[in-house]
């Protein structure tokens, strides 16, 4: 039985991403952009606590046409388990809500995986594997937790870094356990060699773009994500 005055539980990465989802209404969890630290966060809740899951971020393109910006409502998660698909009325309720955000937004499969894709060349097969959109490493998590004790899943997740756009190798540590970015990390990675300026300029401006669609869809969305309550 769902709880229709519980609040709806956003699943983050980043510790931005958990700021921005958190409000009236909303749960917001994250566990670092770490797939497996989020499994044990979700796991240790006794029950779901809510009345729907909702995976909120941002994401890399699987689909060329996608730029940074660009929304993505998931109709299903696909990962290594398999599809788990979405909740049609609460991927109806954002795409209604989204509709005017200013923003492309589309309804399609997400990718969900443990390890960051970052070449070309791995986006491109994700893609022809999985027909999916984008890929988030906490879509699928979400998705498992909502399954397993019977509440609905949407997933909003806006295109950070495009499908013809390779992250630069040290993205993927460059972040602490909290989910905040790891200026030390960044630092080292540029002193080494291992960070060239022209990545750093070009990730910090489609993460910029990223994030203002991000926030322009969350200011849309309002209390509760804009997931209608269940009935009683």
């Amino acid at each position: 039985m769902i709880d229709p005055t519980a609040p709806v539980l956003a699943v983050t990465g980043l510790a931005r991403e958990r700021r921005m989802a958190a409000g009236e209404g909303v749960e917001a969890v994250g566990a670092g952009g770490n797939p497996h630290r989020l499994r044990h966060l979700l796991d240790a809740r006794v029950s779901a606590g809510c009345r729907a899951v909702v995976s909120f971020g941002i994401a890399g393109g699987l689909d060329p046409s996608l730029k940074p910006g660009d929304v993505v409502v998931g109709t299903g998660v696909v990962s290594e388990d398999g599809r788990r698909a979405a909740d049609l009325d609460l991927s109806a309720a954002l795409l209604n809500l989204l509709s005017g955000s200013g923003a492309r937004v589309i309804a399609a499969d997400l990718a969900g995986v443990d390890t960051a894709v970052l070449s070309v060349e791995g986006k491109t097969d994700l893609r022809a594997t999985t027909g999916a959109a984008a890929v988030d490493m906490e879509s699928h998590v979400a998705a498992s937790f909502a399954g397993r004790h019977g509440v609905p899943f949407a997933a909003l997740r806006v295109i950070c870094d495009p499908a013809g756009q390779a992250l630069p190798a040290f993205a993927a540590q460059a972040l602490t356990a909290d989910g905040e970015p790891d200026i030390a990390a960044v630092f080292f990675a540029f002193a080494r060699g291992r960070a060239r300026l022209g990545d750093l300029m070009r990730l910090a401006r489609d993460s910029n773009a990223a994030f203002a669609s991000l926030g322009r869809c969350r200011a849309r969305l309002g209390p509760g994500l804009g997931i209608p309550a269940a009935e009683r």
